[in-house]
């Protein structure tokens, strides 16, 4: 089971602490069965519609997505996204102590396609922002456009000092390269959740809303955040009260993910991937 706790040392005995490990392991666990279900997802939709040719069924998620005229930035997105859902599957993969410790060569190949298929997801979303641009202007173009980036050079950094053998290092640019890696299945799920409790307030025809210009960059800055803090914490002393907020909030956000998860997949991932990708997106 992936555990968030993971990205920290282990934490010390006390009744505080094994809350604290208990409720990041049960965070972890949902992260990776939600992450891994819409990774699933995205590579039923989008492979089959190539196989069938039907690339117009990709603009029921986003319109643009697939234009006629443009054979390099359809495919440029193509990869994007069917990278995408090979990251999302493996990804929490390489979170699993025992896969590391007890099969590390597994690790090793494991890791060298997911770093492969993060950088070619970069490279795909990049190519189709330069060459068509997306649907949400110069706003969602510069958003997307650092996302791509970014993961590129985690991508690049994780693997570089995977080969030099510098373990901690590796470890930090793997993680932040993970919490990019979801940034799209975060995405999903923050919309999922804002149209519900809101109405879709501040989306607007487009993606030209206040709350679509928040997204372009709130789907994956602060989940780099969480873990450059995360990483400064470590090796250090911590109260028993910091660790009942962290179980605290770990048990909030497992609640969070557990509800967005059972109603994308009731309602769209599971008849997607059950009906071959003919189901409508959502």
């Amino acid at each position: 089971m992936p555990d968030a706790s993971a990205i920290v040392a282990p934490p010390a005995g006390g009744l505080a602490a094994r809350a604290q490990r208990l409720a990041s392991r049960l965070l972890g666990a949902t992260v990776w069965l939600s992450a891994g279900l819409f990774g699933l997802y995205i590579l039923t939709f989008y492979a089959l519609a190539i196989a069938q040719g039907e690339l117009a069924r990709w603009n029921s998620l986003l319109p643009e997505l697939y234009t006629p005229d443009q054979p390099g930035a359809t495919a440029g997105i193509g990869l994007h996204f069917l990278m995408g859902g090979v990251i999302l599957v493996l990804g929490s993969v390489q979170l699993l102590q025992g896969v590391r410790d007890r099969a590390p060569r597994v690790h090793r190949w494991i890791g060298r396609v997911y770093v492969a298929a993060c950088a070619l997801t970069a490279a795909g979303g990049l190519a189709f922002i330069a060459l068509q641009g997306t649907i949400g202007g110069w706003v969602m173009d510069l958003g997307f456009g650092l996302y791509g980036v970014l993961m590129g050079i985690c991508a690049v950094e994780t693997f570089r000092h995977a080969r030099a053998r510098r373990l901690e290092r590796h470890r930090a640019w793997a993680l932040r390269l993970y919490a990019l890696a979801i940034g799209s299945w975060l995405y999903r799920m923050d919309y999922g959740f804002w149209v519900l409790l809101t109405d879709a307030w501040g989306h607007g025809e487009g993606f030209s809303g206040p709350f679509d210009k928040l997204m372009a960059f709130a789907f994956y800055l602060p989940n780099l955040a969480v873990v450059e803090l995360v990483l400064r914490m470590e090796g250090r002393r911590v109260s028993a009260g910091p660790r009942w907020a962290a179980a605290g909030a770990f048990l909030l956000a497992t609640g969070f993910v557990a509800l967005g998860t059972y109603f994308f997949t009731t309602r769209y991932w599971g008849p997607a991937i059950l009906s071959l990708g003919r189901a409508p997106l959502g």
